[in-house]
């Protein structure tokens, strides 16, 4: 726990100088797209539901205790939600509400994991912080190299399964590269973990992380991953879709057809309850329970996608082309990650070092931010450009 609290993320080191450094020469000097906290307002829908909520009921109606698992409405909202978008059947009992896609996450493997030899397979490049989970919750991470588009390559997944592989952490659209997994691979990587439960007499699941589900800016569809294969578990959160990445909300769906699932819905009540999640914030999962129809504005993200994208190929620059989220992978010219952000850093363009990312020589930048910031970098991507050339 020291080493974690003495080593801070590199995203949230680069987010924390950037806003030191704004301070010291003006936040319009400053280009920092380190963090992926996003630009565009929680949509009015939000604020609408928050203030009827507040105005209409009793302190004591939103700020009270709700379930372990949630409020039972909630949970139906979502499992309805579901349902009606993918096809699926859900039910409340299905749903646990959480503080987001962290808790999600941590509380999902702490319910996986049972030996120290579980191995819980990480596709790259990936959130830096699920190391950190797998390795809390007593799990051990192994990494699977992706193809040579960023993409889910399932001969390398396949190569990386043990019979100690407990799951397989799925994230599309994925941060940090911005790719979606196509759904034909989805499907072939869900047979492989099939064919090689059966051969080592246990299932092998998939824990789909999916806060990007709806930042998609292509005709490509995410796969649901529950629709194709019954041993997924997803891990949401309203952070990205509905800008509420304060507030900490989100969930965990599990199918009824998960093998194991009368044994693994009270583990997620067992894993809540050790973590210290008495429930998740009850106003929040109230404003989500009426507005869980509402979809973001994705068009200001667009808007920087298409700046950016166009403008770094043009000067020569390797780029992941991002079909979702809201982040641009570039390699570096001379394949250092730590040297190319070091020289935008001169220039006050901060981005993050794909190192802890698996991938060292790309970095990530995040454009959840308004397009006047993006153009306004560009110059200093020539420059370091020309610095190489």
């Amino acid at each position: 726990m020291y080493g974690l609290g003495a080593a801070p993320s590199v995203i949230r080191e680069i987010a924390n100088y950037g806003w030191q450094r704004a301070a010291e020469v003006g936040a319009e000097n400053v280009y920092n797209f380190s963090i992926g906290d996003p630009s565009v307002p929680a949509p009015d829908a939000v604020k609408q539901a928050m203030l009827k909520i507040i105005n209409e009921q009793e302190p004591t109606g939103y700020h009270a205790y709700t379930p372990g698992p949630g409020a039972p409405d909630t949970r139906a909202a979502v499992a309805e939600n579901l349902n009606k978008r993918f096809g699926v059947d859900f039910t409340a009992d299905d749903i646990y509400m959480t503080c987001g896609a962290a808790a999600s996450l941590n509380i999902t493997l702490r319910a996986l994991i049972s030996d120290p030899k579980d191995e819980i397979i990480v596709v790259i490049p990936y959130f830096p912080e699920y190391k950190v989970f797998i390795e809390s919750q007593g799990g051990v991470p192994v990494f699977v190299q992706p193809d040579e588009h960023m993409n889910l390559d399932v001969e390398n997944l396949k190569a990386a399964i043990t019979p100690n592989t407990k799951a397989v952490i799925i994230n599309s659209p994925n941060n940090p590269a911005g790719v979606i997994y196509p759904e034909a691979l989805i499907e072939e990587a869900c047979k492989v973990l099939e064919e090689k439960g059966k051969e080592y007499g246990h299932p092998i699941y998939v824990i789909a992380d999916e806060p990007y589900r709806e930042l998609v800016f292509t005709e490509e569809k995410v796969s649901f991953i529950p629709a194709v294969y019954a041993n997924t578990v997803v891990c949401y959160s309203w952070s990205k879709s509905l800008s509420l990445p304060g507030e900490r909300i989100g969930y965990i769906a599990v199918p009824k057809g998960f093998d194991g699932y009368d044994e693994f819905i009270p583990a997620i009540n067992g894993a809540g309850r050790a973590l210290g999640y008495v429930n998740a914030p009850s106003l929040m999962q109230q404003v989500v329970r009426d507005c869980i129809d509402v979809m973001p504005d994705i068009k200001p993200y667009a808007e920087c996608r298409e700046a950016l994208y166009d403008s770094l190929v043009n000067m020569g620059y390797t780029v992941a082309k991002p079909s979702g989220a809201f982040y641009m992978y570039i390699k570096s010219p001379d394949g250092n990650s730590e040297d190319f952000a070091e020289r935008l850093k001169k220039y006050d363009v901060l981005v993050v070092p794909g190192t802890g990312f698996g991938t060292p020589e790309y970095v990530r930048l995040a454009y959840c931010c308004p397009v006047e910031r993006v153009k306004k970098a560009l110059p200093a991507f020539e420059k370091v450009m020309a610095e190489y050339k």
